[in-house]
């Protein structure tokens, strides 16, 4: 177990994370973490970093098939 210490900034109190866990977890200055409070124990567990929109669309194959008339289709459920 690691001994750490908080710091006081304005109202709130930091707390710093080891470096190894931090490049383990991919983590860096802004990453989201999830923060659990169970009594006196606080759990942090790494964030699911959400794909931006631009790696998606750059991770899409550039020749995919479409359907014809695709944008003319009517709706069927609740699409809209």
């Amino acid at each position: 177990m690691l001994n750490a210490s908080l710091r006081r900034s304005g109202g709130s109190l930091i707390l710093t994370i080891p470096p190894s866990y931090a490049e383990q977890n991919h983590l860096e200055a802004g990453s989201r973490v999830f923060v659990e409070i169970n009594g006196a124990e606080l759990k942090v567990k790494p964030g699911r970093q959400r794909p931006k929109l631009s790696e998606l669309l750059a991770a899409s194959p550039e020749n995919l098939a479409r359907v014809a008339d695709w944008d003319e289709m009517p709706a069927i459920g609740t699409e809209l």
